[in-house]
């Protein structure tokens, strides 16, 4: 299991919906192309498939 994940946002919330702004909101990211490194926990996890079509996803160990 993962410890971490590195983020970064490829695709703008412009046309997404409430709850997809919400789960990228909560892991941090606000712009475009801004990375965020977050814990691997549940949570997290769901946020991260939640909105997985616009992130660009990278392990950490």
């Amino acid at each position: 299991m993962a410890k971490s994940f590195k983020l970064t946002l490829k695709r703008s919330l412009i046309g997404c919906t409430q709850s997809q702004r919400d789960a990228v909101r909560c892991l941090g990211m606000a712009r475009r192309h801004q990375t965020v490194e977050v814990k691997d926990n549940p949570a997290n996890r769901g946020q991260i498939l939640k909105v997985q079509h616009m992130l660009n996803v990278e392990v950490v160990r």
